[in-house]
Order: C-alpha cells, then sequence, then structure tokens
C-alpha cells in the first residue's frame, strides 16, 4: 500500500470522526439539533456548487440523463444526507459520541441484510455469525457504558441505528447511480438536495432564529461543515484512488477508536472495559462481514 494513501485515508476517518465530537460541544449552548443540522449544511453549501460546477466542466464525455435519474438522486440524497444525518444528530442529544460511533459502524451488515431482503443476494453462514457477533458486541457496548441504562439511552440509540439503517440503505440503492453521474457531481448534488430538504424541515417546523446563539455555535458549525464534512469527503476518495477500496475498508476500523479518544479528550467522556470490549466485538464482526462480502462478489 502507499503510505501516502494510507496517511490520507486515517487522516479522512479521524477528522470525520470528529462530527460527532463537535455536535455534542454544539449541544453544551443549547442549540437544536435542526439548527446545528442547518449550519453545516448551509456552511459546507458553497464549496459543494463550486465542486459540481468544475466537475462538469472537466467532464469530457457526458452520460445522457434521464429525468427519472434526477428523481432517484434527489430520493438517495433524501434519505443518505439529510434523514441519516437528522436521525443522528437528534441520537447524539441522549447518547455519547463513542457510542454513538460503535452503533452507526454496524452500517455494513445493514447493507448486507439489505441485499438479501430485496436483491435475494446470498448470505454465507461465516456471515451469519459475523452479524450476530456484531449486534452482540453493541448490547455489550450499549448496556456497560457510563451512561444509566433508561428511556433516553434507548432513544439515542434507536435513533442513531435508524442513521446508520437510512445511510446503508442509501449506499445500496445509489451504487448504480453515482457511475452515471460521477462520484464529485453525485456528491454535490446529493449534498445540496440534503441542504434544500434542511431548509425546508426548518421552515416547516422551526421557524425560530438562528441568529441567537453565541459565537462558539457558529465556529462548530463551520468546522463541522470543513473538517468533519468537505474535507475528508476527498481524502477518502483520494486515498480510495491510491490504495483501493479493499485496503481502505480495513483503515476504517479505525473510525470507532478515533471517535472514543476524541471523546475522552474533548468531552471528557468515560469509557468501561466491557463497552471497549463491545466496540473491538463490533469492529470484528464488521470486518469479518465485509472481507465475506468481497470475497463472494
Amino acid at each position: 500500500m502507499k503510505l501516502s494513501g494510507v496517511f490520507l485515508g486515517v487522516l479522512g476517518i479521524v477528522m470525520f470522526s470528529s462530527k460527532a465530537v463537535m455536535v455534542k460541544m454544539a449541544y453544551q449552548y443549547n442549540v437544536s439539533s435542526i439548527h446545528l443540522l442547518l449550519f453545516r449544511m448551509l456552511f459546507s453549501l458553497p464549496f459543494y456548487i463550486i465542486i459540481l460546477l468544475l466537475d462538469n466542466r472537466k467532464r469530457e464525455v457526458k452520460v445522457i440523463l434521464k429525468n427519472k435519474d434526477y428523481l432517484w438522486l434527489f430520493f438517495f440524497g433524501f434519505i443518505g444526507y439529510y434523514l441519516a444525518s437528522y436521525f443522528d444528530f437528534l441520537g447524539l442529544q441522549y447518547i455519547e459520541a463513542s457510542l454513538e460511533r460503535i452503533i452507526l459502524f454496524v452500517y455494513p451488515t445493514l447493507v448486507l441484510l439489505i441485499n438479501r431482503l430485496f436483491f435475494k443476494e446470498k448470505v454465507t453462514k461465516h456471515q451469519v455469525w459475523a452479524i450476530l457477533l456484531t449486534y452482540i458486541g453493541v448490547v455489550l457496548a450499549f448496556g456497560s457504558g457510563s451512561q444509566v441504562f433508561d428511556y433516553t439511552l434507548l432513544l439515542g440509540g434507536v435513533l442513531v441505528f435508524l442513521s446508520a439503517l437510512t445511510y446503508a440503505s442509501y449506499l445500496v440503492g445509489s451504487g448504480w447511480l453515482i457511475p452515471r453521474f460521477g462520484v464529485k457531481t453525485f456528491t454535490s448534488y446529493a449534498m445540496i438536495v440534503s441542504t434544500i430538504c434542511v431548509v425546508i424541515h426548518y421552515l416547516l417546523v422551526d421557524r425560530t432564529s438562528i441568529f441567537i446563539y453565541p459565537k462558539e455555535v457558529y465556529y462548530l458549525g463551520f468546522l463541522m461543515a470543513i473538517i468533519a464534512t468537505l474535507i475528508p469527503s476527498f481524502l477518502v476518495s483520494y486515498a480510495i484512488q491510491k490504495i483501493g477500496a479493499s485496503n481502505f475498508s480495513i483503515l476504517g476500523s479505525i473510525g470507532p477508536f478515533s471517535t472514543i479518544v476524541l471523546a475522552i479528550i474533548f468531552l471528557n467522556e468515560s469509557m468501561s472495559f466491557w463497552q471497549f470490549i463491545g466496540a473491538i466485538i463490533v469492529v470484528v464482526g464488521v470486518r469479518i462481514v465485509v472481507k465475506k462480502n468481497k470475497g463472494n462478489s
């Protein structure tokens, strides 16, 4: 593997992991989840518009796109970037950042189950055991943390799991669409769609002023947009280009642990021994699922 690709991949994963920590830091100022999501999307929007325009200029061969392609794009932008993010932000109101990342990391198992349910793709016995192992790890991490097990903890866990489920659905459904648009164009369009959805949500549900918070909230919103969204999305793309998707998936195991370390440093979160063991079990289970899935494809 190229060291430059590994470095870019690790840096991108760590930067993505910082999102949950920034959200928790912003919640200390009593900001609503929809306002925080709105800040993240609005601050990143101009950059994605510029990227979209530049990418369209560079593309020499343009695929003829149909109206249904744009309808599917809107749908996947809605579930993959708006719904998944909204569930995640809501869930972080109730659970710690480290637990959030452990739950989110199960999304490859959900991709496998969705493909089995809707597309009848084969699931091996090894994958079944790996999925069971993964969710045993989640239960262990969920029930042995520093938070008291109550309704709010359960609610937060369910919301974050819904985030993982909607993101997995996006990955399954958008796979055939991305080659038609191109990675940069598809991502930019999806982010623009998500921003529109967040703005509509804000106007329909919560029309309170967004200019009532201390400056720290806006700083965090901007940092979330740039450091935890825009930059890592390209670092990961370049890393995959240099070392390949298979090698990058190995680096992906760093995600839960980088969030745990960041949460301990910046949020003073603690982690029990059994919660740490649960995190390791989740990572091992997901790695087996991903490896076996590649072996079958």
